[in-house]
């Protein structure tokens, strides 16, 4: 008689329990089954049918390889569905609802990809990370092992991914207490970001900003200070670059709302992921300016204007103000004043389309 399935969760190979809607899945207890509905489960359940479930029998060879097509594009949907979920738990600093999510992910991906395919780098840095987050290093130290062995195998991988394996590499490091070591593969995040996206791109900023973390922790507050001021400098000059892309675009619907549905196909020109990591960087460094020693008026105001600039491309106009609202201690009119700044209205085609948005200009 065959064994019962394992835990989905864990891997225990005593599950009793069968998921009630998909019956696919079996789990060791209640708390288990709960924890994997919460992450993933619950947004994949149905899902599960088309792909785990008996398969149709196809009498063929072109119906055969349209069903494989088919059985494809769900499985690479659940991959993606699991991979978003994850992040977006990372995102909200929950790592531990993270772990069930990128583990499905894993599974799909290992299934179409293959154990040694360049697609499961990315989820091996995610549950590096997401078990970092929970204080399992060992199990983090696992996944980087994974992800670096994968990539020492693939001599033509991309610099941006081995940049991305040396920020993982670098936060475990932080974690363990391993600062030199960290500032090792932060400096190297940093060269290889810098070779695939360039000196000035926001991608190179993730490297500084841990960095000076670092410097900051090891009160070196000079190098914490410039390395700060690289990033939300990085941040505020792309974001105003992308901002007046937007900008143009919108003159071409000139008359119509920015808020329209004739204006739909606009695209702010930042990804989600772009998006959630420049509010949270920027947020960081403004507690830093705000609250520490690093206090800089100037840079204060530089990194609120970014933010500004993030949640006005997000559509989000109440956090615009919120940037600002959200810090009572700031004399913004005394910042501005004191350092040669001044506010210009955005004009969006023949008038002001979002009234009390602005942009700083900077006098040299």
């Amino acid at each position: 008689m065959a064994g019962l399935p394992r835990c989905e969760l864990c891997g225990a190979r005593t599950a009793p329990l069968r998921c009630p809607g998909c019956r696919l899945t079996y789990y060791c207890d209640v708390s288990h089954q709960r924890t994997d509905w919460i992450s993933i489960h619950g947004h994949i359940c149905q899902l599960l049918l088309p792909v785990l479930g008996p398969q149709p029998c196809f009498h063929s060879e072109k119906d055969r390889k349209l069903g494989k097509e088919q059985l494809l594009r769900r499985q690479e949907s659940l991959i993606a569905v699991a991979l978003s979920t994850a992040q977006g738990f990372l995102w909200a600093e929950k790592p531990l609802e993270a772990i069930p999510a990128a583990l499905q992910a894993l599974r799909f991906s290992s299934r179409v990809f293959g154990p040694g395919s360049m697609q499961l780098v990315p989820i091996y840095l995610l549950l590096a990370e997401a078990s970092t987050g929970t204080g399992r290093l060992r199990q983090a130290a696992k996944y980087l092992s994974q992800a670096q062995w994968i990539i020492l195998q693939t001599p033509d991988c991309s610099a941006a991914l081995q940049s991305k394996l040396h920020r993982g590499l670098g936060l475990f490091s932080v974690a363990e207490g391993n600062l030199d070591q960290a500032l090792y593969h932060l400096a190297n995040d940093v060269y290889l970001a810098t070779a695939e996206f360039g000196l000035n791109s926001v991608e190179v900023s993730g490297g500084y900003f841990h960095m000076a973390n670092i410097f900051f922790h090891q009160n070196k507050m000079d190098a914490a200070n410039s390395l700060y001021t690289e990033v939300s400098s990085l941040w505020h000059d792309w974001l105003l670059s992308t901002l007046h892309r937007h900008q143009r675009a919108l003159q071409a619907h000139v008359g119509a709302s920015p808020f329209s549905e004739d204006e739909e196909g606009i695209e702010d020109g930042m990804t989600k992921a772009q998006r959630e990591e420049g509010t949270r960087v920027l947020w960081a460094v403004l507690k830093v300016r705000e609250e520490g020693p690093l206090h800089h008026p100037r840079e204060t105001a530089r990194v609120l204007h970014a933010l500004a600039m993030i949640h006005y491309l997000g559509l989000d106009l109440a956090k615009v103000t919120g940037s600002f609202c959200a810090l009572p201690r700031i004399d913004f009119e005394e910042v501005l004043s004191r350092n040669h700044l001044e506010i210009r209205p955005v004009c969006l085609g023949s008038e002001l389309k979002t009234p009390g948005f602005f942009s700083l200009g900077y006098e040299e």
